[in-house]
């Protein structure tokens, strides 16, 4: 299909995305006058990354009774807006880094940037099981993210069973500890992908019970997750169980492929940042929040990492006199 463009603009700096990391590095931007543009996204999912999928923000700083993410983001959104930032809702279809400016085509849109901040997060990878979608339970119990999510009220003294097998899935079990009856990794092998010293806290873990060969089929609940029928693929043999909630540990992919690689990236798909900073690997260039992080992945970082973005890009801008 041919993509019609309207029109094409100069820019000293154009931000991809629209999460946390995204609306803060405009915040900044802006207020350093640098006339920031945002990509915001359209198909690629709602303006606002994971936290438009999420119902309450608890650790938040500043909201001590909490917020929710959609609201959170419109806060973000209104004040990157407030500051002159102009907002597009488009995709970017292809950026052209081998030239400067560089070259940004979206949807409808064409812009050439002096400078580049990529802030469209990562994607938290789910499986397709019954009543785990976003016409089920999907954040009403079932979640992606254990150390956001875990310590809510709904999960507290309830068994609770994490997806996965790797270092991510043992992490975010043993952090669930705290908060669930008992905690369940359920694993379709018969051994964990994790490391020797995680899968042996697992293993030893007095509140964690590893559940081999075996995945969850359905679940099901009222207003939140109530229950889980687990299938052990060696006998065929389904189980029902009672269920406080549902993570998934099986990864998340960053949003990259847009940018055809560009950019130097680790072996998981995240673009690599420069020790202490966010430039990439292209002068000019910088990465923030979740695209670059698959540490921490919390809303507060992200935005840290946009604030660094911004100052970063100031800085570059002043050094190559296009401020």
């Amino acid at each position: 299909m041919t993509v019609g463009i309207l029109h094409m603009e100069k820019r000293k700096l154009v931000i991809i995305g629209s999460g946390p990391a995204a609306y803060t590095a405009a915040i900044y931007a802006a207020r350093a006058n640098l006339q920031p543009l945002i990509y915001e996204g359209f198909m690629s999912g709602p303006s606002g990354g994971q936290l438009m999928t999420t119902t309450e923000v608890e650790n938040y700083p500043g909201f001590p009774k909490g917020i929710t993410g959609p609201d959170l983001m419109a806060q973000f959104r209104s004040q990157a807006e407030r500051f002159g930032t102009r907002l597009l809702a488009e995709d970017v279809l292809s950026v052209d880094l081998s030239k400067r400016p560089f070259l940004i085509v979206g949807s409808s849109t064409k812009m050439e940037a002096h400078s580049v901040i990529i802030a469209t997060g990562a994607t938290a990878k789910r499986l397709e099981i019954e009543g785990a979608g976003e016409d089920g339970f999907w954040q009403k119990g079932v979640t992606a993210c254990a150390v956001c999510d875990g310590a809510a009220p709904i999960f507290r003294n309830k068994p609770l069973f994490v997806i996965g097998g790797g270092d991510s899935a043992v992490e975010e079990a043993i952090f669930l500890t705290k908060y669930g009856s008992r905690v369940y990794i359920v694993h379709r092998r018969d051994q964990l992908r994790a490391s020797k010293i995680m899968a042996e806290r697992a293993l030893k873990h007095p509140k964690i019970e590893l559940l081999w060969n075996s995945v969850i089929e359905k679940i099901s609940g009222d207003q939140v997750v109530r229950k889980v029928l687990l299938k052990n693929l060696e006998t065929n043999q389904t189980e029902e169980r009672e269920a406080g909630g549902v993570f998934f540990a099986i990864g998340h992919q960053p949003n990259t492929s847009f940018l055809n690689g560009q950019l130097k990236t680790d072996d998981k798909g995240y673009l690599i940042v420069n020790n202490g900073s966010t430039e990439t690997s292209l002068p000019g260039v910088f990465a923030s929040g979740d695209v670059q992080d698959h540490k921490y992945r919390q809303a507060v970082t992200a935005a840290g990492t946009g604030c660094m973005a911004a100052l970063d890009a100031e800085r570059w801008l002043s050094s190559m006199g296009l401020e």
